[in-house]
């Protein structure tokens, strides 16, 4: 099994005791690619060093809507010259959050919108958070689509017409560990609505680890195995061939060699 942790925080402080076991026990149960995401510009920075200094890690970078009120014009400028590093493969995460509002919903605006502006000119794929704003994004996502290489909604757990929107309009769907919650029906009903050369996996780690060790933290990139072997289940495929699917999709999407 070739499996790509398409969403992962390495960065983040819970691996920076043991980065190197934790990609060892990834590699161990076959995830041996990740995407490293940048959240705010001391992580874009590590994510982009990160990158640099692994052959199998690659990076997003951008402002998660939690920091949109602190980010300048410079952050932008900043931006825009990361985007040019090695093995820098998206921009994200990106997006509108109005379940914690952080920061000011205006200010999620402008800072979403000037993203995806840097991410037409760039030519990358756009990594989007959306929570409790799920109209809002698509709308504004539809005013630049005509210039953005491609969109992948991560963390998802939309409902069924949701999930329709953002597939008649050839976007892709990311599912993590909340797919095999207890009470995560309606996930699974968009994950096996879900076409498999629409879908991702990651794990959003360190959060949300999956059954059946949901207690376990942090979460780590080797737990999106149970993540995988779930959503196989959901599509009757076997493992394996749920995989190599899945990978191709990602592989592509980000333009990975």
């Amino acid at each position: 099994m070739n499996l790509i942790d398409t969403h992962a925080h390495l960065t983040f402080d819970e691996f920076q005791g043991d980065l190197a076991e934790v990609l060892d026990r990834s590699r161990g149960v076959g995830v041996n690619r990740w995407i490293t995401i940048g959240t705010d510009p001391e992580h874009n920075r590590k994510a982009v060093e990160l990158a640099g200094k692994h052959e199998d890690i690659f990076a997003a970078v951008g402002f998660h809507p939690h920091y949109a009120a602190d980010i300048t014009k410079e952050d932008f400028k900043v931006l825009r010259r990361l985007l040019t590093a090695t093995r820098i493969v998206a921009v994200g995460e990106i997006g509108l959050d109005f379940h914690y509002n952080f920061s000011k919903q205006d200010a999620q605006d402008h800072v979403f919108r000037e993203q995806l502006a840097i991410a037409a000119d760039a030519a990358l794929p756009v990594v989007v958070h959306s929570r409790n704003a799920f109209d809002q994004v698509v709308d504004i996502l539809d005013e630049f689509a005509p210039s953005l290489k491609n969109v992948v909604f991560h963390c998802y757990s939309g409902t069924a017409e949701q999930t329709r929107m953002l597939l008649q309009r050839g976007w892709h769907i990311s599912f993590t560990g909340i797919v095999t919650f207890r009470k995560s029906d309606d996930t699974r009903a968009a994950a096996s609505q879900t076409p498999l050369d629409y879908m991702m996996i990651e794990t959003d780690c360190p959060y949300i680890s999956p059954e059946p060790v949901r207690n376990q933290r942090p979460c780590e990139p080797a737990m999106l195995v149970h993540t995988a072997r779930k959503i196989a289940e959901l599509h009757q495929v076997p493992i394996d061939d749920f995989a190599a699917t899945v990978t191709a999709a990602s592989e592509k999407f980000f333009a990975l060699p």
